[in-house]
């Protein structure tokens, strides 16, 4: 259907509808009213290329994700909330989990929707380092480890993994095991380094070999924890830096007829539903998936429209959830 059809069938000309679509002045009441009839009637949709030429704004914001996980669904929902009334639409592009081959999926993808067809975007754990797009506002959540001047949203990742190791320690668990997340994110770094700080704190000096990759990935944390568990001096405790990852530890564990929590404490990092229905329910540190994705949704738009935004760099709290996946040591 195009802006032709709607012309003919309203007996009046292409420019005149583009008039009404663009409420511009020059149609008389009658005519507008006929005009809107025939696009209800047809279904038309005025093509948001050709709007983006015409006035340089598609009122579209985009949201490049890796991969709809529970993370990034968890995201979308608190997008959502703030779109509503914004008078912006929002679009989802996911790069379908091709992140490892190559990197960079988020450089290429922004580049194809920027200038055309979005007017500004939100990046989701973003592969690599990304400087600011000209004359494309951007906003990153869960930023890469690299330099960037992008305006960010996170948690507070540090001290997060400093309360789900603490929680552990206090329970009496000595060899604690970690899960690390992907090592190019911040986010997973600043896990590492919250649960290597409270093993030092607490006396304990960090074993490497209680130290494996999960990668955020269910697959690789499953084949991680499987080598963690048969080892010749197993850990009592894991934390994996997320609750894919920890779920994932927990299904090993239990292959190898091993009990949690009894033979084996688990603690996992994002709170996202699915932590509270695998069994037993997850212990996790909690972080505002859905406010860090209203956050960013808000941040972005006051880009977009020149706004002045009080701060570019937001860090959210997190907290400590305890469930029935972890137990004191007899």
């Amino acid at each position: 259907m195009t802006i032709r059809d709607v012309a003919a069938r309203a007996g009046v000309s292409v420019a005149t509808v583009s008039k009404v679509i663009n409420e511009r002045y020059g149609v008389s009441a009658a005519t507008l009213a006929r005009v809107r009839a025939v696009i209800e009637e047809l279904g038309y949709e005025a093509s948001l290329v050709a709007q983006s030429l015409r006035n340089h704004r598609t009122n579209v914001i985009g949201i490049l994700v890796a991969d709809l996980e529970p993370f990034s669904t968890e995201l979308l929902k608190g997008a959502a909330d703030a779109i509503r009334g914004s008078g912006f639409e929002l679009v989802v592009y996911s790069a379908g989990g091709r992140t490892g081959d190559p990197l960079g999926w988020e450089k290429r993808y922004l580049s194809r929707l920027s200038g055309t067809l979005v007017d500004g975007a939100v990046l989701v754990t973003p592969t690599v380092s990304l400087d600011v797009v000209p004359g494309t506002p951007v906003v990153a959540v869960d930023p890469h480890t690299g330099p960037s001047h992008l305006p960010t949203i996170d948690s507070d990742n540090l001290r997060g993994a400093q309360l789900a190791t603490e929680h552990l320690l206090d329970l009496g668990h000595r060899r604690i095991a970690f899960l690390a997340g992907r090592p190019d994110l911040q986010s997973a770094e600043l896990r590492k380094t919250g649960y290597l700080r409270a093993l030092t704190a607490a006396g304990i000096t960090p074993d490497e070999d209680l130290i494996r990759i999960g990668a955020y990935d269910p697959e690789v944390s499953a084949a991680s924890a499987h080598a963690l568990l048969t080892g010749p001096d197993r850990p009592t405790a894991v934390f994996a830096a997320n609750d894919i990852s920890a779920i994932a530890t927990v299904d090993a564990a239990r292959e190898l007829g091993l009990a949690v929590p009894d033979d084996l404490s688990v603690v996992g990092f994002d709170n996202v539903p699915e932590s509270a229905l695998c069994s037993p329910p997850l212990t996790t540190v909690d972080q505002p998936i859905r406010e860090m994705g209203h956050r960013a949704i808000r941040m972005l738009i006051a880009l977009i429209n020149g706004d002045e935004v009080e701060r570019t760099h937001v860090t959210l709290d997190t907290g400590l959830v305890v469930r029935h996946s972890t137990r004191a040591l007899p």
